[in-house]
């Protein structure tokens, strides 16, 4: 039985996640006004569900702080964004949600669904270069809403911190 509390925190994210998704697959944006109450309703729900509210502080911080890293590196590598700083926000958001040992799940889940739909595309006759614009945002809210509900069915998942 999956606890009440779990339910509600599920009604918070899963839906504001799906909203993420198809804003980023529309617009290339992850809007602020949706990345960072993200953030800090994760935090919430970390303090209120009873979690170490440190490692979830700290998946938060990761999260934003490795892609941003990743997000500069590029710039700095190949004279154009790559990855946008919308992107750490709701990897941020993920840690924040999930707890930092969920980040390189997270983060997995995120870049093997992205290869998968460009593998998709390509075998469908659409061209795919280092050029072509692709949104990250929806593979990564999809990965979050993953581990999220597997951490919640699972309570003895090892990522269930």
């Amino acid at each position: 039985m999956i606890a009440p509390a779990l339910i509600v925190s599920s009604l918070v994210l899963l839906p504001a996640l799906a909203v993420l998704a198809w804003i980023d697959a529309r617009t290339y944006r992850l809007p602020d006004i949706l990345t960072l109450p993200l953030i800090a309703a994760g935090l919430a729900a970390a303090l209120w569900l009873d979690r170490n509210i440190w490692l979830h502080l700290s998946g938060a911080a990761l999260g934003y702080l490795v892609f941003v890293g990743i997000e500069l590196a590029y710039r700095q590598l190949r004279d154009r964004d790559g990855l946008g700083r919308g992107d750490a926000k709701l990897l941020a958001a993920g840690g924040a949600w999930c707890s930092v040992a969920a980040l390189p799940l997270i983060v997995l889940l995120a870049s093997v669904t992205a290869l998968c739909c460009v593998f998709a595309l390509r075998l469908a006759g659409q061209e795919v270069s280092a050029r072509t614009l692709m949104a990250f945002g929806p593979f990564l809210a999809f990965a979050i809403a993953l581990v999220w509900i597997v951490q919640i069915a699972s309570p003895g998942f090892p990522l269930y911190l």
